[in-house]
């Protein structure tokens, strides 16, 4: 193992050197079949086919604009009435032939049939490509989602397939978005990127061809010129490539704490770090900020320099050109734009291709750690079919000196030297303090994990010989935070065993104590268990639990810590229940409380990973050792306990006498809150649990849904306007941008005037006038250059920063708001932890869209094609008109386009969401599901989750083929069109040949441009969607606000807390009644212990406490004051709270217990002093990094006894006046309980 540790160390290393991309571009598709081959195959061929279609095209234009100059020479010499047309040469009317130049010049030409005979070619390529294009993108999109539909099930099947071990090294969130994101990147690298990636280099070929054939010099003009244009391209991509990793990074860092702040957000308030935790997140957007803004700079300035370069080129050419025209004759005009056009078709078809090429280097990262993922041998094969099935099983289990760490922390050695022997059909209790290794023993026997050394057997075999799902079938096991699936609670039981009947759960449920709860819910065994299990109380998870391990079977029963979540009652039918089915099996039971520990029929203590101690109860009181300790410490409050057990009642008070604390808690009351006795307690209390049926849903809520779904859409347009309005602050960088989108909008109008205007001056007779017209259009080709470099600059960095400021607004508010709604709100399913991040990200960035650069886009665009119609119809309406026809088809075919490079792909993601939903709740529990050996099972559900987003990705292909290939053939139509009717009134109106193209030009560059800028940006719609869905948050006025000022505050806080007569519903749950009238006070200084079943509402009455509810009846006094008068934030400020399973943040074991007094800078000393009350002084400071180690998400680098102290010094560096201990020494051994809490008597 160790070895191992240090190699993937280097490996590490390695990674960073090696640009971590390991699989080459046709190790991409290694997932495909020989049906995917073919039809890969016959795409690219299309592809090559449909990339020549451009270069043709413009062969065709060449030939077309000599015939149109020929026509207007022609014309002009004929207005002479000397000259005539004989023998389609003019000749003077004496017969004699007229020579220009010393050459002749040819008549003749009837404008109106050669027009005709172009438009045919132009139909003919357009349908040509139609029907090649639709097969170039259908085919290639098919494949690629019959390979993705493979690489995601081989994916997951894997990763259901490794070891724990491997699990503790990646993080669940991270696995969830490879099996999303990274998936959908390869999907986007194999789909029809690659069908345009080859359509553009043929075009790039074709096009040079055309050139070189054309005219080599000035082909070789051009491209001394074009590597600048290409490489400001491959520049722009790598650069934006780069910021918007580090942009996303930021992002994902800010997204992580709103995902831990949001699914922890009972402690966040109960400590009172809203306020906090805003500004946590707020910091990880303002890193992503800057590198949005940066980014927006850099494309902006690239942008600017593409043009100037593209401008300066068309100037270099004109001027070149000409000369090859005017002084050498060498060229045509009609070849000079051949050359011209298809040198430039070419270079622009290579930049384009560049996107694609990202999508490649995106898709092969996200490959290498998926592909390597699939390729791994996991450690432990828990699907494998290997190894020795025993005939019998006796049950022997031993430890023979095992050592072990855990690999993600190699340096920490959990145990050491370990052995012990477990006989067949007895009741082994490991016992021993917090972290002494006794749940990980536990987790050996299952094969979780193998020992580093020595070896663990069962009867005699070594386990890691035996076949492994076989031997987890052997083993059921109970934990301290069972885990429930999102089902229902039948499901839930089912899952124990394949197979298992009706009548099996039922007498599984009845003799885990848990038949009667289940049959007083209204949907008894139906009853949807909720997210985790979230809908039941901790008792009845446990008791489902319990339940679902009998229903296996099991040869081996594995109890780890299984009743500690139990109130007494429950405590003792569980393990009564326990005790039935323990007999005649091999159990191990880990417990802290002695009553589960005695009748054990051996004792091993444990201390420092090593078994220091085994034999019965009463041979280990003789050796006084560490169960001496545990035993002799729980005594000394057995007293307490046992006028607890004879005299059951509500309230019990006592003052504070004796104990550590009594000098720092001497005036707190401790509310010890996880449940009333319903049986035993008189009419306050009865009847909780049933919940009375007839109880009416709470009209005002139900009203309140139906607002909220009818109020929903209604104000779109609002939203744009409250947009801007929140974008205000950034008014200057709005203007600037906008006048420099402004001037970038007139600069392609103007572009197809002087373009124009250079073809007129070849029909003029006199070429000194001709090349001085020439040098005068390319000087100010050369100043629109200038122009168009500062403009785009201005246009990218003032709409990024505009943008990027407004999205971290929002975000920041957005968040603030979520943090101040009331608890309740969380409960709704729509407000789940995933859901909210989701929301915060997306709708923030949505937003943007709708401002930003979207506003230069629009604003680029209206002046565009403003200009463009201004010009058009000034010089030709007729045409202009015919023109228009088309516009709109232009326009679609430019939306399209601009689609196809940011590729299909993106669009299925909303369809795997359910899919989605599988793979986090499997991945999410893995232990749980290795436990239960259900992996096929989720492998399986996974699988068919993916079968209805496959049918529609494959359905989705033929209609993006059919859609590309319309968009595709749109541009020759209207050619053939527009240079039939240019024809037509070149001979009929006799307008100038210069305008037809003046007024093609423009009109189809403003139509591509409308094109581009209405889909470059996210949809309009969905951005104003996401706005009202974002201002609804923030307008939501919460029940109890933690923001507002308002409410009682008052110096001498004195702690008296009084219940009356509350009543009380969880508004997620309105028909069952959880308080019933609950009365109950109690003194400054008193401690008041909470005793009952489980689900009976002793937590409730903390929640009330807390003001995370407020009782739908009666009230909650403290001090006198009705708690709904106070001030929340005062009165949070006064309470601490360390709750049954208490939630750590990422972060040092320093900072969670500094989140106690979230109004201050809390010192080190306060903290040291802190963990010292709570005994975790020592173990901190046997640590590596001491208090700066870092706890794991969610504290999952500490033991629940190392979690729970950390808790409990949290409450005290907060030095509440009022003390909640919901369950709170649940999980810790006797010694950290007594230290923890003198007063506090388990029950």
């Amino acid at each position: 193992m160790e070895s191992q540790e240090s190699s993937t160390k280097g490996k590490k290393a390695k990674k960073k050197k090696e640009k971590e991309i390991r699989v080459g571009f046709f190790q991409l598709f290694r997932y495909a079949s020989c049906k995917d081959i073919v039809m890969m195959v016959v795409g690219a061929v299309c592809a090559l086919v449909h990339g020549a279609a451009q270069p043709l095209m413009l062969f065709v234009y060449g030939l077309m604009t000599d015939t149109f100059i020929a026509y207007q020479i022609e014309s002009q010499v004929l207005e002479d009435k000397n000259k005539t047309c004989i023998n389609d040469t003019v000749s003077w009317v004496n017969g004699t032939i007229f020579e220009m130049d010393n050459s002749t010049v040819a008549c003749g030409i009837n404008i109106e049939t050669e027009m005709t005979q172009f438009a045919y070619y132009y139909i003919a390529i357009g349908v040509v490509v139609l029907v090649i294009s639709y097969f170039q993108i259908s085919l290639w999109v098919v494949a690629a989602a019959h390979q993705i539909q493979i690489i995601r099930k081989e994916y997951f099947r894997k990763i259901m397939r490794l070891d724990i071990g491997w699990f503790d090294c990646n993080s669940v969130g991270e696995l969830n978005t490879r099996i999303s994101d990274d998936i959908n990147k390869i999907n986007n690298a194999i789909a029809d990127q690659v069908a345009i990636f080859i359509e553009r280099v043929s075009t790039f070929v074709f096009g040079f061809l055309i050139g070189f054939l054309g005219n080599w010099k000035l082909t070789l003009v051009i491209v001394a010129v074009s590597p600048l244009i290409g490489l400001g391209a491959a520049l722009m991509a790598l650069a934006v490539g780069r910021l918007t990793g580090r942009e996303l990074k930021a992002y994902a860092k800010a997204g992580s704490v709103a995902d831990e702040v949001l699914s922890s957000i009972r402690t966040v308030a109960a400590f009172g770090g809203e306020k906090r935790e805003a500004e946590r997140y707020d910091n990880n957007l303002e890193a992503a900020q800057a590198w949005g803004i940066r980014k927006g700079a850099i494309i902006g300035f690239f942008q600017g320099y593409m043009w100037c370069i593209i401008f300066l080129c068309y100037s270099l050419a004109f001027w070149y050109g000409s000369k090859l025209v005017i002084d050498t004759k060498e060229l045509t005009p009609g070849s000079l734009l051949q050359v011209f056009f298809g040198v430039l078709v070419a270079a622009m078809n290579l930049g384009q291709a560049s996107p694609c090429l990202e999508a490649f280097a995106s898709g092969r990262a996200a490959a290498t750690i998926i592909y390597e993922t699939i390729e791994k041998t996991p450690a432990i094969d828990c699907m494998s079919n290997e190894g020795h099935k025993l005939d019998q099983v006796k049950g022997v289990i031993e430890f023979h000196d095992v050592n072990f760490h855990y690999p993600s922390r190699p340096d920490v050695k959990i145990l050491s030297h370990l052995n012990i022997c477990v006989k067949p059909g007895e009741t082994t209790a490991f016992v021993g303090p917090s972290g002494s290794g006794k749940s990980t023993a536990v987790q050996l026997i299952q094969r979780f994990y193998d020992p580093t050394d020595g070896k663990v057997t069962l009867d005699g075999h070594d386990i890691r010989t035996l076949n492994i799902p076989w031997l987890r079938s052997l083993i059921g096991i109970v934990e301290q935070e069972p885990v429930l699936f999102a089902t229902t609670i039948a499901e839930n039981i089912r899952y124990g065993r394949d197979g298992v009947t009706m009548d099996d759960i039922i007498k599984a449920a009845q003799e885990a104590n848990a038949y009667n709860f289940i049959m007083d819910l209204p949907e008894k065994f139906d009853t949807m268990v909720g997210e985790g299990g979230g809908q039941m109380s901790g008792g009845q998870k446990q008791r489902i639990a319990i339940a679902r391990a009998l229903v296996r079977n099991p040869r081996i029963l594995l109890l780890d810590m299984a009743t500690s979540a139990l109130d007494n009652e429950s405590e003792s039918v569980v393990q009564q229940a326990l005790d039935k089915v323990r007999s005649g099996r091999t159990s191990i039971s880990i417990a802290h409380r002695l009553s589960t520990v005695r009748n054990a029929d051996i004792i091993v203590g444990f201390d420092g990973g090593k078994a220091v101690e085994t034999g019965t109860h009463e041979e280990l009181l003789k050796i006084k050792g560490v169960y001496f300790t545990l035993v002799t410490l729980q005594n000394q409050n057995t007293s307490s306990e046992k006028v607890a057990d004879e005299n059951p009642v509500v309230e019990k008070q006592r003052t504070f006498s004796r104990g550590s604390y009594q000098s720092s808690f001497r005036n707190s009351l401790r509310l010890r809150s996880k449940s009333q006795l319903s049986n035993l307690l008189p009419d306050a209390l009865a009847g909780t649990v049933n919940g009375s049926p007839g109880l009416p849903i709470n009209d005002m809520e139900e009203a309140e849904l139906l607002d909220q779904k009818e109020g929903f859409y209604t104000d779109i347009e609002g939203g744009s306007l409250l947009i801007l309005k929140y974008n205000g602050a950034e008014w200057p960088y709005l203007v600037l941008g906008s006048v420099g989108a402004a001037i970038n909008g007139t600069l392609t109008p103007l572009y197809a005037v002087l373009f124009s205007q250079i073809l007129g001056t070849f029909s003029l007779s006199d070429e000194a006038q001709q090349t001085k017209e020439i040098n005068g259009i390319c000087l100010l080709f050369v100043i629109i250059a200038a122009v168009s470099l500062v403009t785009q600059f201005l246009q990218g960095f003032a709409f990024a920063k505009s943008g990027e400021l407004l999205t971290r607004r929002l975000r920041r508010v957005g968040f603030q708001a979520m943090l101040g709604q009331e608890i309740g709100w969380y409960d709704d399913a729509n407000n789940s932890p995933g859901a909210l991040t989701t929301r915060l990200a997306t709708d923030a960035s949505q937003v943007q869209g709708a401002t930003g650069s979207q506003i230069g886009m629009i604003v680029n665009s209206l002046t565009n094609i403003g200009a463009s119609l201004i010009i058009a119809f000034y010089f030709s309406w007729k045409l202009s008109l015919v023109v228009l026809c088309f516009l709109p088809l232009i326009g679609l075919s430019g939306v399209f386009q601009a689609k196809m490079l940011t590729g299909f792909a993106n669009q299925d993601k909303k369809a795997l969401e359910e899919a989605g939903k599988v793979s986090s709740e499997a991945i999410g529990n893995i232990r749980t599901v290795a436990g239960l050996g259900k992996e096929n099972m989720f492998v399986q559900l996974y699988e068919k989750e993916l079968e209805m987003p496959y049918k529609a990705a494959v359905k989705k292909a033929h209609v993006y083929g059919a859609c590309f290939g319309f968009a595709q053939c749109v541009i020759f139509m209207a050619y053939a069109a527009s240079f039939r009717f240019g024809g037509f009134l070149v001979n009929v109106d006799g307008i100038n040949y210069t305008v037809v193209f003046r007024v093609i030009s423009a009109i189809v560059t403003s139509g591509t441009a409308l094109g581009r800028a209405s889909s470059f940006t996210p949809d309009y719609a969905k951005a104003k969607i996401a706005a009202i869905q974002f201002f609804k948050l923030l307008d939501r006025i919460p029940k109890t606000s933690v923001y507002s000022p308002d409410g009682d505050k008052w110096d001498h806080f004195k702690g008296d807390i009084e219940f009356v007569n509350c009543k009380f519903t969880y508004p997620s749950r309105p028909v069952t009644m959880v308080l019933q009238g609950l009365s109950v006070k109690v003194k400054s200084g008193q401690t008041l212990a909470f005793v009952g079943s489980s689900g009976c509402g002793k937590s409730t009455s903390v929640q009330l406490l807390e003001r995370f509810y407020d009782p739908d009846e009666g009230k909650v006094l403290l001090d006198g004051h009705a708690i709904s008068n106070v001030n929340i934030a005062f009165l949070r400020s006064k309470i601490g709270i360390v709750s049954q399973e208490p939630v750590l943040f990422e972060g040092s074991i320093a900072d969670n217990i500094k989140y106690g007094d979230n109004s201050r800078d809390v010192s080190l000393e306060e903290v040291i002093s802190a963990a010292k009350k709570a005994h975790l002084h020592d173990f901190v400071m046997s640590l590596p990094d001491k208090y700066e180690t870092n706890v794991g998400i969610q504290g999952s680098q500490l033991s629940r006894g190392q979690k729970q102290r950390i808790a409990i010094a949290r409450a005290i560096v907060r030095d509440p006046k009022i003390l909640l201990l919901d369950e709170a020494t649940s999980a810790l051994d006797t010694e950290s309980e007594k230290v923890c809490d003198p007063k506090t008597t388990s029950y």
